[in-house]
């Protein structure tokens, strides 16, 4: 500056200088009102009306100077100049994405080719190839960046790629405080993403960075909401996250009962049976993993048992055995306590193996046996009614007796007509009567499985009455 004033307003301006000296100008109000003529403020503006000529590296030049004049450079616009150039050499690139649908279908094209995978590398170098460079940036300066290119509708699974990147590279050597800058930034810019374009592997992996430092409340919202959102991504291992030390709990169940929150909150009424059923699964595999843990509450087993509608699963087979290793473990626990854990149990949706080893297991509630016998003894109905139902199929025809003469005559004429026009009834009751008899044969089969069954449970029910020490309550309570 004081070159540019004792030489009669002239100095070389560059663009590694240029940035240094807008600010400079600016800050000493170096414009017009001071001098109509050579004011330096006017000149590196003019110098600035090439920025989008410049070359990558000397973007990427500026935009480091930026970083230490970042008050000043805002105000006066430059910052944005020079944010926009830059996005503008990235936006070609992102197009060349593999998660585009044009890279999916060329790969498809050239599967065949025994170039494709070179060529799907390629593309995806094409897409990452400016990742190292702006690794050096400050994470406020990266927010603008991601800002620019969610502007310039930059492909928002490039977007998440980068900030993975991001997070990991610049972890080397940061001190735990520059960490929760970069955590919280990262965080914060992929929760303004499209969520679907985000990896739930790499959610999870910032997860567990997170918990290890002192990251703000909005952050960890944001992450696990997030998570939440790809809960049916998951695998048992993501899920295992080790309590914090305060806690006595083997795994981070609270956790776990947040992300099922978030799942269901995220997807409302519209989430589909599928994802509802893989996260189900997923669960029950959680279920059976903290059952053995002694210090686990009661109450927190039968929060991860109703966390989910009893429409996410055709089968409580697999809640049954986790509460059995529970019950184990927790031997224990008072009648009430366990009958609470029990509530959770859909005794119709427990396979007849289940209810057998229920009704002998004496672990459980006296009454939750009776309560499986039951619904055993209401499927076994419903199967004698269906079977029922199949007899009465195997009768003759409606309106016919056994010589074929007609049983009963139809008060129109014109009606029977019409129908023996659309059907050849000769040859459909050949049809009906050969299905009809295999049918029967097999209702006779399950007829014999029933009675067998129907033995076995009065065996069974017999069995837990005469030992169970609320035999006198039992009569009333299969009433």
């Amino acid at each position: 500056m004081a070159r540019f004033c004792y030489n009669n307003g002239r100095t070389e301006i560059a663009s590694s200088n240029v940035i240094l000296l807008n600010s400079v100008a600016h800050f000493m109000e170096m414009n017009k009102d001071v001098s109509c003529t050579d004011n330096l403020l006017e000149q590196t503006e003019k110098f600035l009306e090439g920025i989008p000529y410049w070359t990558w590296s000397e973007l990427l030049g500026a935009l480091k100077q930026c970083q230490e004049f970042v008050p000043i450079v805002n105000s006066s616009g430059l910052l944005q100049k020079c944010l926009d150039s830059l996005v503008a050499r990235m936006a070609p690139a992102s197009d060349a994405s593999p998660s585009t649908s044009s890279t999916d279908s060329t790969a498809l094209r050239f599967s065949c080719d025994t170039r494709s995978t070179e060529s799907t590398k390629n593309s995806y170098s094409r897409a990452t190839w400016w990742f190292e460079d702006l690794v050096v940036f400050h994470p406020s300066l990266i927010e603008k960046v991601i800002k620019a290119m969610t502007a310039q509708k930059f492909n928002h699974a490039t977007i998440s790629k980068f900030l993975f990147y991001y997070q990991k590279s610049r972890f080397s050597g940061a001190t735990p405080d520059e960490k929760c800058k970069i955590i919280e930034t990262v965080v914060e810019m992929l929760f303004s993403l499209d969520w679907s374009s985000v990896s739930c592997k790499s959610l999870f992996g910032i997860l567990r960075v997170a918990l290890s430092l002192n990251v703000s409340k909005i952050c960890r919202n944001r992450l696990e909401g997030m998570i939440g959102s790809h809960l049916d991504q998951a695998t048992l291992d993501n899920l295992l996250v080790p309590s914090p030390p305060s806690v006595a709990y083997l795994y981070d169940v609270n956790l776990v009962l947040r992300f099922l929150k978030s799942f269901l909150q995220t997807g409302g009424c519209w989430v589909s049976s599928t994802r509802l059923k893989k996260v189900a699964s997923l669960v029950d595999l959680y279920i059976a993993e903290v059952a053995p843990d002694s210090c686990l509450k009661p109450s927190k087993f039968a929060a991860l048992a109703l966390a989910l509608p009893d429409s996410a699963r055709d089968s409580h087979d697999g809640i049954y055995r986790a509460m059995d290793m529970y019950l184990e473990v927790h031997a224990g626990l008072s009648e009430e306590e366990r009958m609470k854990i029990c509530c959770a149990l859909n005794y119709e949706k427990l396979s007849s193996e289940a209810c057998k080893h229920l009704a002998q297991n004496k672990k459980f509630p006296s009454r939750t046996a009776v309560q499986a016998l039951i619904a055993q003894q209401s499927k076994l109905k419903s199967i004698l009614q269906d079977m029922n139902h199949f007899k009465s199929l195997g009768d003759p025809p409606y309106g016919y007796n056994e010589k074929g003469s007609k049983g009963k005559k139809y008060e129109d004429d014109d009606q029977v007509v019409l129908y023996a026009r659309k059907l050849d009834l000769s040859t459909e009751n050949e049809k009906l009567k050969a299905h009809l008899q295999g049918m029967q044969w097999r209702v006779m089969k399950l007829e014999k499985v029933c009675r067998k069954m129907q033995t076995q449970m009065a065996k069974i029910m017999k069995s837990r009455l005469s030992s169970s020490s609320n035999a006198r309550s039992l009569p009333r309570l299969c009433s």
